[in-house]
């Protein structure tokens, strides 16, 4: 059933600009003003949760480690496993941000014969990689149709990516296709294994099924409807120059067009916000370093205590009535109100 309510909520969204554009003409809506109004939650959205993170204090060292902490100079410390200065933590976060190192670490528990058995799975790991690796890729291609001028890196990755096509199953670019690929295995991961079946909610397989969607209808524009580039690029280009006109252009596109405008204003408010997230996780971007340097809980307020003085001045009575011993047997005056809480001091 979450499957069945995420492909009906993309398919409405699928149909939505159909209807609007093919049946109503409303191409000046779904060709400008919703576009600029996904972009403007997009900005808003992201702008508030990074402030909400970046806001929040850390109340403990909690970074998760995999290499030996530094401590003495005989023992042998891990630089970037475990990092005890600023650059290992920036080496750190980088190798996580491109290469997903953590997520190469994955083991998957089984009893065979009576025993617990832990083996790799560099399946997700692999997965995730090519998706997101993809994705850089196919955003990188697509700003030869944003920018007048488009820098000769962005020209080159669009040229490596056309001249695969011509060996590519149905003249699909590469990248394409292995973003294609890539999520239909994380998709179908999600059906297949009973444990991540029963921990996954609806919006798990809605961001799944919608970028899906999206792939799926950028191929059906470009190889089965045929949508000219003039037209599209006249359209992104008033709309990054804020000078926006809707030239005539086929009305499929614009089912392509308000996928991804939807999957902007929803970004900042799903799970994909992991993106940012990694780079305000305290168990990746602090410094191990507990031993060498004391970590002070910002949440912690001035609390005052009484010493154990005031408190044998204020019970002095009652300890001698129970026979306990007395530190002092002269009274002094108490260095706290009474209705302070009493502890134990130095």
């Amino acid at each position: 059933m979450k499957v069945l309510y995420s492909l009906l909520a993309v398919l409405i969204l699928a149909l939505i600009p159909l209807v609007g554009v093919w049946g109503l003409g409303l191409r000046y809506l779904f060709g400008i003003i919703i576009p600029y109004a996904a972009f403007a939650i997009f900005i808003l959205g992201f702008i508030y949760r990074v402030a909400k993170w970046a806001q929040t204090p850390v109340p403990f060292n909690i970074p998760t480690t995999t290499g030996q902490q530094k401590s003495l100079p005989w023992i042998k410390a891990s630089k970037v496993e475990s990092p005890n200065s600023t650059l290992g933590v920036i080496a750190r976060v980088a190798l996580e941000v491109f290469f997903f190192r953590s997520l190469l670490r994955e083991l998957k528990g089984e009893l065979r014969e009576g025993e617990l058995v832990y083996h790799r799975r560099p399946y997700l790991w692999l997965g995730g990689l090519l998706f997101h690796w993809a994705m850089l890729f196919i955003l990188v291609r697509h700003l030869v149709i944003f920018l007048q001028t488009p820098p000769d890196w962005v020209t080159r990755a669009y040229i490596i990516d056309a001249f695969l096509r011509t060996v590519t199953p149905a003249g699909l670019q590469i990248s394409t296709i292995v973003v294609l690929m890539a999520v239909t295995y994380l998709f179908l991961r999600r059906m297949v294994s009973p444990q991540l079946r029963y921990i996954s909610l609806p919006s798990d397989y809605f961001a799944v099924v919608l970028f899906l969607a999206i792939f799926v209808s950028g191929v059906i524009m470009q190889r089965v409807f045929v949508v000219p580039f003039g037209p599209v690029r006249e359209l992104l280009a008033g709309l990054v120059t804020f000078s926006p006109y809707v030239p005539e252009i086929h009305p499929f596109f614009f089912v392509h067009f308000f996928l991804v405008s939807f999957l902007l204003a929803y970004f900042p408010f799903s799970k994909l916000m992991h993106a940012p997230g990694v780079l305000f996780s305290p168990t990746r971007n602090m410094r191990n370093d507990s031993r060498a340097r004391r970590h002070i809980n910002p949440w912690n307020y001035p609390v005052r205590v009484a010493t154990y003085e005031d408190y044998e001045n204020r019970f002095r009575k009652e300890l001698k009535v129970a026979g306990l011993p007395l530190e002092s047997e002269e009274a002094v005056v108490m260095t706290t109100p009474v209705n302070m809480p009493l502890q134990r001091g130095e």
